[in-house]
């Protein structure tokens, strides 16, 4: 049997195919359709199916990463959304956290952006809880359902409930969707007790605003791939990716869709993840370099960092994603000289259309690729011979460039070069030595079409050595889906301070959420083999404004007492912000995290050959520009490599979805996993 991952992309779409027997891999690529995604991912598979010579039948998974979500919110084609929170809070979108970005005087031209609930389609519920959970106002019913009907006659396509001081007790929150659910039950309705039963009540809010806003768009989506499935006689099950790279059936993911808003770039961590551990790095760095964008995440012993709140736009959305940093540095990012004179590049994109000059489709702007055919890190044909690239557009656009700064026009690609790299370099200080970690403790690897040209540059930055291509650096994010665990979470807010807490209370807490989430294992049909339970709370020190999620071991609890939450704090505490307190501890949060074990083969290893690589060579007198001159550079067929294999650098390592540059003084080295190991010669 197979298994197959799809990851839908802004010009392509990926798709992997996995036999579970054997771990063989097969990969594809199609245009993606963004009129309707399900019609590309049917394509890709139905590609796949007809090279490998399977039937759609010998597929018993689908694993699917989406962009829809995103996309709605980014592109701001998601439901009208109706918002029904207590009576004298309606405000709360517009308030928010009464944040700027920075510098201080930048709020002059700051355009806050609107809600995703207009406050024409807010109504105030006449109801209150404490934070205690004590019902100090009735729900008066007859006014919340005049409230609904008014809503619903506005033409509000899905509602959102979210009530002061509900996660301490849902009952009106659940009350009111019953209510609206007799009113029209094909409107859905999304309460903040399900999305997020956490205190502050603005992130709440919005979270479960946004999830609103994503779900009928998504419910689309999700019936148009079953009804494909269903054309074609498909009986797979069809798991959705979510942002913290686990998995979820397509019925959790048409009811929470907004934890899918960061799927697609999940699956180069976990991917990553998983090749640095079977290459015998548990600590590595990733970097994600497409045409636009560069995504880089950090994984320590072999687990990626899992973020609570994360950014979609412009809107802080509270639900876990893998820490990912983004930034405007990809190979289409735009190189210009501003007035000051210093050159720039990105965060500007020629896109997809028309792309970089050397595409010959009209790009007139000198790009990131642009200046690496100039250099000759790009060789004229890509994509096996299918892509020829217009070199002399290339040199014609990078002349720009180097006509205003008065230097020729190697030294200006060459500095567009290292300025895009110098960029993503700061991405990855961000996600390492700005949480604590040294870069020179971890491997590098890299992703996408254009990461394996600027990876053996980014390591020599950040002293990340081995630099690590795998094979398919191309389509790496649709191979990580394959590795990716069936995944959910269940929290609650607890506020007490360690001294007020017994450990027996805690655990009692505890044993009521991982009571729900192996209920959810059970419904999502994990065999009980595969079922585990991870246990967190969210710590801080007494009345800090933010909090540290710590991983909990119910037994060890008991044996140590809570003072081992408060060791654990202070050595967190200490290596991200630098210091420690000595003051009272106060617990936030508690978190029951169900996991469902997918069985993922390993990939397969190949024979091993010689460290002569000579037999891979295509060309040998290919000259590439170094520190001010032209060196010779050669270069290699991937797909002729064998393990052990060994390249001198410079060199250029050419495959049908990327090419690999190795610089002067460094080596790269094929391990039995077919990835290139690149280091720095002794």
């Amino acid at each position: 049997m197979y298994r197959v991952a799809v990851d839908v992309g802004g010009t392509f779409t990926d798709v992997v195919l996995q036999n579970e027997e054997t771990g063989e891999i097969f990969v594809t690529k199609v245009p993606s359709t963004p009129s309707d995604q399900s019609i590309g991912l049917m394509e890709g598979i139905l590609k796949i199916c007809k090279e490998v010579g399977i039937s759609l039948s010998d597929i018993r998974t689908i694993i699917h990463g989406t962009t829809v979500a995103t996309n709605a919110v980014l592109e701001g084609k998601g439901a009208k959304v109706g918002l029904i929170t207590t009576s004298g809070f309606e405000q709360i979108l517009h308030v928010a956290r009464s944040w700027t970005p920075a510098p201080v005087s930048a709020w002059i031209g700051f355009l806050k952006p609107d809600p995703l609930a207009d406050l024409t389609n807010t109504r105030g519920a006449l109801e209150r809880i404490s934070a205690r959970g004590e019902i100090i106002r009735e729900l008066d019913e007859n006014h919340i359902r005049r409230q609904i009907q008014e809503l619903y006659e506005k033409d509000v396509e899905s509602l959102t409930v979210s009530l002061i001081n509900s996660y301490a007790n849902p009952v009106h929150e659940q009350r009111i969707r019953e209510i609206a659910t007799e009113i029209n039950p094909n409107i859905p309705v999304s309460i903040s007790y399900d999305i997020l039963p956490e205190f502050r009540e603005y992130e709440r809010t919005l979270t479960t605003v946004m999830n609103s806003y994503v779900r009928p768009p998504m419910q689309r989506y999700l019936e148009n791939i079953e009804n494909k499935l269903k054309e074609n006689h498909m009986h797979s099950r069809v798991s959705i990716v979510r942002s913290d790279g686990g998995l979820m059936s397509i019925s959790a993911a048409a009811t929470r869709p907004v934890h899918t808003m960061l799927s697609g770039p999940s699956g180069g961590v976990t991917a990553s993840a998983m090749i640095g551990v079977q290459a015998g790095f548990r600590n590595v760095i990733s970097f994600d370099m497409g045409g636009t964008s560069t995504d880089v995440a950090l994984t320590y012993d072999g687990k990626p960092r899992v973020s609570r709140e994360t950014k979609v736009g412009v809107f802080p959305v509270k639900a876990p994603s893998l820490e990912v940093v983004s930034i405007g540095a990809g190979g289409g990012s735009i190189a210009h000289v501003p007035p000051t004179g210093a050159l720039r590049v990105g965060p500007q994109s020629a896109g997809a259309e028309p792309g970089p000059a050397c595409y010959g489709r009209g790009g007139e702007e000198p790009t990131v690729t642009d200046a690496n055919v100039v250099l000759g890190y790009l060789p004229p044909s890509l994509v096996g011979g299918e892509m020829k690239l217009d070199v002399e557009a290339s040199f014609k656009v990078v002349s720009k460039i180097a006509e205003q700064l008065g230097i020729d026009v190697y030294r200006a690609a060459k500095g567009i070069y290292d300025i895009v790299n110098e960029n993503m370099y700061g991405a990855i200080r961000v996600v390492s030595v700005e949480k604590g970690y040294d870069p020179r403790e971890f491997a590098l690897i890299a992703l996408g079409g254009a990461g394996p040209l600027h990876a053996n540059a980014l390591g020599r930055l950040s002293g990340s050595f081995p630099v690590i291509i795998p094979p398919t650096p191309g389509v790496l994010s649709a191979l990580g889906f394959l590795q990716s665990d069936i995944r959910n979470e269940y929290s609650k807010t607890f506020i007490r301070t360690l001294s007020q807490l017994d450990v027996y209370t805690l655990i009692n807490e505890l044993d009521v959420l991982g009571k729900e989430a192996e209920e959810w294992l059970i419904q999502e049909s994990v065999p009980k083999d595969r079922q585990t339970v991870i246990f967190e709370v969210d710590v801080r020190y007494f009345r800090q404004g933010y909090e540290i999620p710590i991983q909990v071991n119910k037994q060890n609890l008991i044996e140590n007492g809570l003072g081992i939450l408060k060791e654990q704090f202070d050595e967190i505490h200490e290596k991200i912000y630098g210091f420690k307190m000595d003051i009272e501890l106060e617990i936030v949060n508690l978190r029951a995290i169900a996991i469902g074990k997918v069985a993922s083969p390993s990939l397969p290893f190949s024979e091993p050959g010689e460290e002569d690589a000579s037999h891979a060579l295509i060309d040998i007198e290919h000259k590439a520009f170094f520190d001010g001159q032209f060196l010779r550079t050669p270069l290699y067929d991937r797909s002729l490599l064998k393990p052990n294999n060994k390249i001198l650098g410079p060199a250029i390592i050419i495959q049908k979805d990327s090419t690999t540059l190795v610089l002067p003084g460094c080596v790269a080295r094929v391990d039995s996993h077919m990835n290139l190991l690149i280091t720095e010669e002794v």
